[in-house]
């Protein structure tokens, strides 16, 4: 989905250009003349502002980085001369990414599984309740309408949904890593008056 040039200019303002300083610092660690500092970072620039859209980027830090990073390659690349050190400065280059790890995706997806088990579990008025109030961001008074249902009836089935949602992950949990249900049995939690 294309956007416009408005909304490309302020997702740059605000999620690309604060890091600018950072990228800057980068490339004159590893060993950038000043005029290619610059060179590298206009280049950037011009390649978001040659994008259709912005939404697939999720971290404007970790792509301004691996972008500069790309571009600071291709010039070494171009040159008849390279400076091994500089090569080796990018290479050792560990930029940060706000990517999750394979390993947490797989968790993830797994949790989603199980809440979504979950889900489907609940009672039936409880789960059309829960899944228009929590999945499909419904108001109060809109799942009240749909269904046919006063809103006291709609926030009391939806807590009652996050609660055994809740319940049933604490007992999955106590059971995947017994160790905490024994804490919890040495230690208990003593409610409040």
């Amino acid at each position: 989905m294309k956007q416009s040039r408005a909304e490309i200019v302020a997702f740059v303002g605000g999620r690309i250009l604060p890091h600018e300083a950072d990228v800057r610092a980068w490339l004159r660690r590893s060993g950038s003349a000043p005029a290619d500092i610059d060179d590298v970072v206009q280049e950037t620039y011009c390649r978001l502002a040659a994008l259709d859209s912005v939404a697939h980027i999720t971290s404007g830090r970790a792509y301004f980085f691996r972008t500069a990073r790309n571009i600071a390659i291709e010039k070494i690349r171009r040159a008849r001369i390279i400076r091994i050190d500089c090569v080796t400065e990018i290479d050792a280059l560990n930029v940060v990414d706000d990517e999750p790890s394979p390993e947490r995706v797989v968790a993830s997806r797994r949790e989603l599984g199980r809440v979504r088990t979950l889900i489907e579990g609940l009672p039936e008025r409880c789960r059309h309740i829960f899944t228009l109030r929590r999945i499909h961001g419904l108001s109060q008074r809109e799942t009240a309408a749909r269904l046919g249902v006063t809103e006291n009836v709609v926030e009391m089935q939806s807590a009652r949904g996050l609660r055994l949602i809740l319940r049933a992950l604490s007992e999955m949990e106590a059971r995947d890593h017994p160790a905490v249900g024994e804490a919890h049995e040495l230690h208990p939690v003593r409610k409040r008056d």
